[in-house]
């Protein structure tokens, strides 16, 4: 017997950026969460089942510059983010939350360095050399020109 195949019942929201083709879901199929999409993600936030969650830009509507979305504040910022604004990621000194070594934030370790960056803490940012990997010229790193140099430094 021949399978028949089905379409996902997501339609793509108006004006939304999909793909031309419809998503055809095979017989049988089941997600592997509850709210997931044939794509592997939320169905809310799925680009290509044209999710709620997504604007017309491509982008998550409450982060979305352009359509005024509610996490960006009137300085054009991430709300969270935003020093003028006093958001919730911004310790009382003015820094990240997480950055901050007098709150004690997640992302430092306990040498008072950013956990990353740490050589006695192995971090993640470093390349086998001991330098930060996007600025190791050996590594080839990213953050390196054709010239050898860094590429905010170079003309």
């Amino acid at each position: 017997m021949p399978s028949k195949k089905t379409k996902d019942t997501a339609a793509p929201k108006e004006g939304a950026r999909v793909k031309a083709v419809p998503v055809v879901v095979p017989p049988g199929w089941k997600p592997k969460k509850k709210g997931y999409c044939i794509h592997d993600r939320q169905k809310s936030k799925c680009r290509d089942c044209g999710g709620g969650s997504v604007c017309v830009h491509g982008r998550r509507k409450r982060q979305c510059k352009e359509c005024g979305g509610a996490g960006i504040c009137q300085h054009n910022r991430q709300r969270s983010q935003c020093k003028e604004c006093g958001g919730v990621s911004i310790c009382p000194h003015g820094r990240r939350r997480t950055m901050c070594k007098e709150c004690g934030g997640a992302h430092i370790c306990r040498h008072g360095r950013e956990k990353s960056k740490c050589k006695d803490c192995g971090g993640v940012s470093l390349c086998s050399h001991g330098r930060i990997k996007s600025q190791c010229k050996e590594c080839g790193g990213s953050g390196i020109c054709e010239h050898g140099r860094l590429r905010s430094h170079c003309k």
